[in-house]
């Protein structure tokens, strides 16, 4: 691939752009919003100069509801050998374009599994899609320049190539990724009327549920509008566990022994099967989930305090698998967890601990 225009300068595709032109791919940039393509290419996303002909790949990054029309339009006016899109839904999109009766040889619907909770070219990164799936949705009719022109895409954006049917693709997003957003903004809009003593009391565990309901409403809304369905049938089946567990809850209320137990068994039932269900999600770089023990270190809210955490575990050879942040309320301090291996949990916790560390347990 020596050229490529992208069509939407978004967060998605500022961000491919950037992995493009990084690779020395000439980035050709469009946006209905002028000032969005003006501050893509001054991040050193492409130019906004029209390319002479057509492109090796088009790249069409606009919302759901736009993609077909804009694609329509691309492929009519001939503007690029190849077409792909990276709308969150697939099936959609390529029905309303045969319905429009366009010829869908050169496109291929994509979807890279990548995102923040900010958008705009300002959020953009070229290491977005980094080890990050990249779903491809090809047909019989696709042709393989296309695909392949595809898999260079992924691969130039250092994102791994997922093939997938693409209802089967809407399916799957509606339970990992669209259903998630509800459910968070869901929790999170407990929180605007609450008290503001039990606001105060939010601890990692809230902030961990709600991360993503800071998302953009008006985004959410376009892409929850192209794939109803799938989200309204993952929604059902939350809606039967928490009426479930609603009940086990108020037998647990109950002075009745057998209701309580009753209650305590669908209250065990529902966090079994999350557990369940949690073990299966991947671990660190798409590999099945690992266990990990938990070196706890308080420290003070300065300048140089997590590089010398990670400085000092350097020194005694142990590598740090994760780590989160738990912040003190009120107080300029934290409780940083450092996620090991098994093995290396003592080890790291006595080099720490000489090294002046506090190691709490």
């Amino acid at each position: 691939m020596r050229t490529a225009l992208v069509i939407g300068t978004g967060l998605v595709g500022t961000s491919a752009a950037l992995a493009l032109a990084g690779r020395g791919v000439q980035v050709h940039l469009v946006d209905r919003d002028p000032s969005s393509a003006r501050t893509a290419a001054a991040l050193g996303a492409g130019t906004e100069e029209v390319p002479e002909g057509p492109v090796d790949l088009a790249i069409i990054a606009v919302p759901p509801a736009h993609t077909a029309p804009v694609l329509a339009t691309a492929m009519r006016d001939g503007i690029a050998r190849a077409y792909l899109d990276v709308a969150s839904v697939k099936g959609g999109p390529r029905r309303e374009l045969e319905a429009l009766g366009v010829d869908l040889t050169p496109y291929i619907g994509t979807h890279p599994m990548a995102g923040k909770e900010r958008s705009g070219p300002l959020a953009a990164t070229a290491d977005l899609f980094e080890g990050r799936p990249w779903v491809l949705t090809p047909t019989r009719e696709t042709d393989t320049e296309v695909l392949n022109l595809a898999l260079e895409l992924a691969a130039l954006c250092r994102a791994v190539p997922v093939v997938m049917d693409a209802d089967a693709h809407d399916r799957a997003v509606a339970l990992v990724s669209h259903t998630p957003q509800l459910i968070s903004s869901m929790v999170a809009a407990r929180l605007e009327e609450a008290d503001e003593t039990a606001v105060r009391l939010c601890g990692q565990g809230i902030r961990d549920v709600t991360r993503i309901a800071a998302s953009d409403p008006r985004m959410w809304v376009e892409i929850l509008s192209a794939n109803p369905g799938p989200v309204a049938d993952v929604l059902a089946g939350v809606a039967t566990d928490l009426e479930e567990t609603v009940r086990a809850l108020r037998g647990l209320q109950s002075g009745d022994e057998d209701k309580r137990r009753t209650g305590t068994e669908g209250i065990e039932d529902v966090l079994r099967r999350g557990n369940a269900g949690r073990v299966r999600v991947p671990g660190k770089h798409g590999a099945a989930p690992a266990s990990y023990e938990i070196v706890a270190v308080l420290i003070s809210d300065r300048p140089g305090e997590l590089a010398s955490i990670f400085a000092d575990a350097g020194r005694a050879g142990v590598n740090i698998e994760d780590v989160r942040i738990e912040h003190a309320t009120g107080q300029q301090a934290g409780l940083v967890q450092l996620m090991v291996e098994p093995s290396a949990a003592p080890a790291l916790s006595a080099a720490l601990r000489e090294r002046g560390w506090s190691i709490r347990p």
